[in-house]
């Protein structure tokens, strides 16, 4: 008999075959399809906290520890044999989408803030989104490309992001970063071989040129860290008033406090979420956000539909849709500014 855990687990994988794969990872679809109606491999996922068993998070654990990226029956069964190791590696790790092209949403509101800025990130992972100014930029409107590079030359991550819409955001300097740190509950080091293994393992099947994009990032953060500039990333709750004060007291005072939290407010329980909201609002700093904007108390300067889209918001207040990953920016509501 079905227990309640592999019921849930059958019914989250069906829902991610069909509403969230498709267009983005045919494997990922397949192999969740086959979840759905696999009562052994669901009761083995059951055995999984919750917080632990999303779907991207354990096809990722899999293949970290050498499924085969094959049709579904050859996963199954690598599954059914290698149930333990992947419980308990599934048990220890988190998602942690360190997507560096974010940055490229994050960008035209950085342009809005008076610098230079302390840059202060909740759920920096490895710290990929920590160095915006450290990237090129390649802001696309049909033949006219707008390009940001970092003050001493053009990046070797180069990001691309599409700008739709009529309005143009403020995106042609970089912003002056003189300070960076973090908060993480179990941060990635960009120098290590099984942090960086793992943060590229993330990437989905059939997302072409991201996981080349995330080692790229990689490489300039790990830089940072050996020979210029490294973040402050804590080990810690963020939710936690005390420790969010604590990380910001170490930003310079000169500079302008900016927090920013790219993508990680869904991924927090709900009460921890309000608290966190709560408190960073209340803070001497700015704060940067991409959530989808049911998140948010902003209904009255929503349009119909914006509650179930991701918006970049500055101190609450919705400045544009973007693409969760930084794919486009369509500028709404910011004060606009022309970009070429």
């Amino acid at each position: 008999m079905e227990t309640d855990a592999a019921a849930a687990v059958s019914a989250r994988y069906a829902r991610f075959a069909v509403d969230e794969a498709p267009g983005r990872s045919d494997l990922y679809a397949e192999w969740a399809g086959g979840v759905a109606t696999d009562p052994v491999v669901a009761a083995i996922l059951a055995r999984i906290a919750p917080a632990h068993r999303q779907p991207p998070l354990v096809f990722a654990v899999s293949r970290l520890l050498g499924a085969p990226e094959q049709a579904y029956p050859h996963w199954a069964e690598w599954m059914r044999d290698h149930a333990d190791a992947l419980v308990d590696e599934c048990g220890r790790r988190s998602i942690q989408t360190n997507e560096p092209l974010r940055c490229a949403a994050l960008l035209p509101a950085l342009g809005l803030v008076e610098g230079p800025i302390a840059l202060l990130e909740i759920g920096a992972s490895a710290g990929l989104c920590l160095y915006p100014d450290r990237y090129s930029y390649r802001y696309l409107d049909g033949d006219e490309v707008t390009r940001v590079d970092p003050r001493t030359g053009p990046s070797r991550v180069q990001l691309e992001c599409e700008l739709r819409g009529d309005r143009r955001p403020p995106v042609r300097e970089m912003p002056e970063i003189v300070w960076r740190g973090g908060i993480d509950l179990a941060p990635l080091n960009a120098t290590d071989p099984d942090d960086r293994r793992f943060l590229t393992t993330l990437v989905w099947p059939g997302e072409t040129g991201r996981a080349d994009r995330v080692r790229a990032a990689l490489d300039v953060v790990a830089h940072e860290i050996l020979v210029g500039d490294p973040p402050a990333v804590i080990t810690g709750d963020a939710t936690d008033p005390d420790l969010l004060a604590r990380v910001a007291a170490m930003a310079p005072r000169e500079a302008t406090l900016v927090v920013t939290t790219p993508g990680v407010l869904p991924h927090i329980p709900r009460e921890g979420r309000e608290r966190l909201i709560d408190v960073v609002q209340n803070m001497d700093a700015e704060w940067i956000t991409i959530d989808p904007g049911g998140l948010h108390d902003w209904d009255a300067a929503l349009d119909p539909g914006e509650r179930n889209e991701f918006l970049l918001g500055l101190n609450s207040r919705p400045l544009a849709v973007v693409d969760p990953l930084g794919g486009f920016v369509e500028w709404r509501h910011g004060t606009s500014k022309t970009a070429g």
